[in-house]
């Protein structure tokens, strides 16, 4: 009688194959083509935009209603870190801005040029670092006061940078824009306050819809960003080549501010949760305060000019969102860790990006 011995289950030693990709990342292209393939425009470009519009609304009404008056106020009160990611804003950012003079004619023509100085003047976006230094467990309620602070002095400081640097008539201050981010904002926010004792309780055992929101509404800004991008035509007033030069000086700068903003933090004393919010707040610059300025800044030659501004946009958008998964996975700081201190280094990691 002849007894087999079962075979044992060959093992190699690898673990499962899985796709290398960040699957929000993937959402994010997957928006970047749809709005390639199905622009939205004329009464669908409106109705995506005011869902966009609500979108952050509502993402504003769920921080106030999740975070407590006093963390507000803790936030409000962080001026250091409010003066950072100003002086990142419309400091840092148009230095590099003149630096990359240099650039031309070589990599950028003088229009390219124009638009790329213009990008580093314009405010930094409010929901999308709002929403990265969530997924990245840092400062929420300084990210909120520092979105919006560059918010309002962007609407003073960019038209006055705008005529020193571009040489352009400003416009004027913009009612309607203080107005807009007044009701879309903190609005929002401060009704999310006044009914926290209700609706704070059911967010802290749902922590889930928060996440839905952030990545919701920055998926929404995406599609509309690139949507109005399509509609104009401007992705063909540029050769491949000057495009992919483009994208380069701009690859260039947004890794010099994301470095810039994350080791100067720390040399400031920042701790992990600030130095997060500062990265993400400090590295960004918003498509929807730049669009309207640059209309009354560029008149005829605006198409062309904010050409710079949605491609870097897309491109914080997609390199802060595998940055701030990474963040997520950073060990906790020390429960008696101060701001002023820095966590002990973990074996085999390093905090910054590779």
């Amino acid at each position: 009688m002849t007894v087999r011995l079962a075979r044992p289950a060959r093992r190699t030693g690898r673990p499962p194959f899985r796709l290398p990709v960040d699957g929000y990342v993937l959402a994010l292209l997957g928006t970047v083509g749809l709005a390639a393939l199905l622009p939205a425009s004329g009464t669908a470009a409106t109705v995506a935009g005011s869902t966009a519009t609500g979108a952050v609304a509502l993402l504003f009404f769920l921080y106030g209603a999740r975070l407590s008056t006093r963390e507000a106020l803790d936030g409000l009160r962080h001026w250091r870190l409010h003066l950072t990611v100003l002086g990142s804003t419309f400091l840092v950012f148009p230095l590099l801005g003149l630096a990359a003079r240099g650039l031309v004619p070589g990599v950028l023509t003088p229009q390219l040029y124009g638009g790329f100085l213009f990008l580093c003047l314009v405010p930094s976006t409010i929901q999308s670092s709002i929403a990265f230094t969530s997924i990245a467990r840092g400062n929420v309620p300084a990210a909120i006061c520092a979105g919006s602070f560059s918010s309002l002095a962007g609407i003073v400081l960019t038209p006055l940078l705008a005529a020193a640097l571009l040489g352009g008539g400003t416009g004027g201050l913009s009612a309607d824009s203080l107005l807009k981010i007044t009701l879309q904002l903190l609005v929002p926010f401060l009704a999310g306050q006044l009914l926290r004792r209700w609706v704070g309780g059911f967010l802290v055992r749902h922590k889930k819809v928060l996440g839905y929101v952030d990545r919701g509404s920055i998926l929404l800004v995406v599609y509309t960003a690139f949507s109005q991008g399509m509609v104009a035509g401007i992705w063909h007033l540029v050769t491949p080549g000057r495009l992919a030069l483009l994208l380069a000086a701009e690859a260039v700068l947004l890794a010099a501010m994301l470095a810039l903003t994350w080791y100067g933090a720390g040399k400031l004393g920042f701790g992990r949760a600030d130095r997060i919010a500062i990265q993400f707040a400090g590295s960004k610059k918003s498509l929807a305060a730049g669009l309207p300025m640059a209309s009354v800044l560029f008149g005829a030659h605006a198409s062309l000019a904010v050409l710079p501004l949605m491609l870097f946009h897309q491109m914080q958008l997609m390199v802060c969102a595998v940055l701030a998964k990474r963040r997520a996975r950073d060990p906790e700081e020390p429960a008696g860790e101060t701001a002023g201190e820095t966590a002990p280094p973990v074996p085999g990691r390093t905090a910054a990006p590779k």
